[in-house]
C-alpha cells in the first residue's frame, strides 16, 4: 500500500489547546516532517484551522486521534497526497 506524504484538513478546534499546541503534538507523531495550522476563522467558542501535514508515512489514524483528544472534530479532508513523491495540483483552462 503506497504511504500518504501530505494531508489537508479543515478542522473545528476550541480555543483550547492553543493551535501551538495543536501543531506541536501533531509534529511529534512518528512518520511526519512538518505541520502547519493556519488560523482561517474565530468566533465565541471555537476557531477553524486548516492542517497540512507533511511527511514519508503519515499515519491517519494518529492524526485523527490527537486531533480528538484536543476537543477537535475533522469538518472535511481537503487534500490528501500519497505514492513516491507529492504531486502538485496543475490549473488548467477549466479552472478559469
Amino acid at each position: 500500500m503506497s504511504e500518504i506524504k501530505r494531508l489537508v484538513l479543515d478542522v473545528l478546534k476550541p480555543h483550547h489547546p492553543t493551535v501551538i499546541e495543536l501543531t506541536r503534538r501533531l509534529a511529534t507523531l512518528r512518520g511526519i516532517s512538518g505541520v502547519t495550522c493556519t488560523l482561517e476563522e474565530v468566533d465565541r467558542e471555537t476557531e477553524s484551522i486548516k492542517i497540512t501535514i507533511e511527511g514519508l508515512s503519515i499515519e491517519v489514524e494518529q492524526v485523527e486521534e490527537i486531533i480528538a483528544e484536543c476537543g477537535a472534530v475533522i469538518h472535511s479532508v481537503d487534500s490528501v497526497s500519497a505514492g513516491k513523491k507529492i504531486v502538485e495540483e496543475v490549473e488548467t483552462p477549466q479552472d478559469h
